[in-house]
């Protein structure tokens, strides 16, 4: 499987006018400026009744989006405002994602502000129905309204409240890359139904954890392997942890060591 997601990730298709096997259409949307003088967006894919997109951290054979805003004007910081997403069970396999209709939120900082913003992008990103493919499109977002959208703000409602807790972590080499164990809090164990882990900033390939009860506390370890196919220094504050169920989702940003 991580051959596969290496392969997918790589093997991407040039840009068409036609939309991809199982994409209806995509748009940036128009979405607003907000009081603080940023540009709300979202990515908006409509799909073919059940095929299925993924979200950041899919798990072992899913594609994450990747985006390219070459292109824009006035453009700083970019944050991608996740929903929570789905529990997805596909040929054998558990992924992460959304099927039929993505809604992604994204807020723009200008470079300079009061200056408008001319979202332009790149996205990469899989589709998958029975097989995966991968897909691309290229996106330029009109000019914003003069109100909240409310289907980007239902999106914004769906993403993962922060804990303030940790959970506590054993960080360990594995012979082609870290291996990362962590123990979650108690109190939202009970959430549950899958687990992702992430390293932020870094592209590295992270396996799909597995979970396990200790008590009340959820288990989960995964496999976090960087390019060299090496170990390499994995900091644990960096790491992101997000527990999903199917009504709610919390995520924890970095763990400590286990006592």
């Amino acid at each position: 499987m991580r051959i596969l997601a290496a392969l997918l990730m790589t093997a991407l298709p040039a840009l068409a006018d036609e939309p991809p096997p199982g994409l209806v259409s995509a748009e940036l949307m128009p979405g607003w400026i907000t009081p603080e003088g940023h540009r709300m967006t979202a990515l908006r894919l409509e799909l073919e009744p059940g095929w299925k997109t993924y979200w950041r951290s899919p798990g072992d054979a899913g594609v994450p989006p990747r985006f390219d805003w070459q292109g824009s004007r006035n453009l700083g910081p970019v944050r991608v405002l996740w929903p929570r997403p789905e529990v997805i069970e596909s040929g054998g396999e558990r992924t992460l994602g959304y099927h039929d209709r993505l809604i992604l939120p994204i807020e723009i900082t200008p470079t300079q502000p009061g200056q408008p913003v001319a979202p332009r992008v790149v996205v990469d990103f899989g589709l998958c129905l029975d097989i995966c493919v991968p897909a691309q499109v290229r996106l330029t977002a009109p000019p914003p309204g003069d109100a909240p959208d409310p289907l980007i703000e239902a999106a914004l409602a769906r993403q993962p409240r922060a804990s303030d807790r940790q959970p506590e972590c054993r960080v360990q080499p594995i012979k082609d890359g870290m291996q990362v164990t962590a123990t979650l809090p108690s109190e939202e164990s009970a959430l549950a139904e899958d687990v992702a882990m992430e390293l932020a900033g870094k592209d590295i390939w992270v396996s799909a954890p597995e979970t396990s009860a200790e008590g009340a506390r959820v288990v989960a370890q995964a496999d976090f392997v960087a390019a060299s196919g090496k170990p390499f220094p994995l900091d644990p504050a960096a790491l992101r942890l997000t527990l999903i169920g199917p009504e709610d989702a919390v995520e924890f940003r970095g763990c400590r060591p286990e006592s």
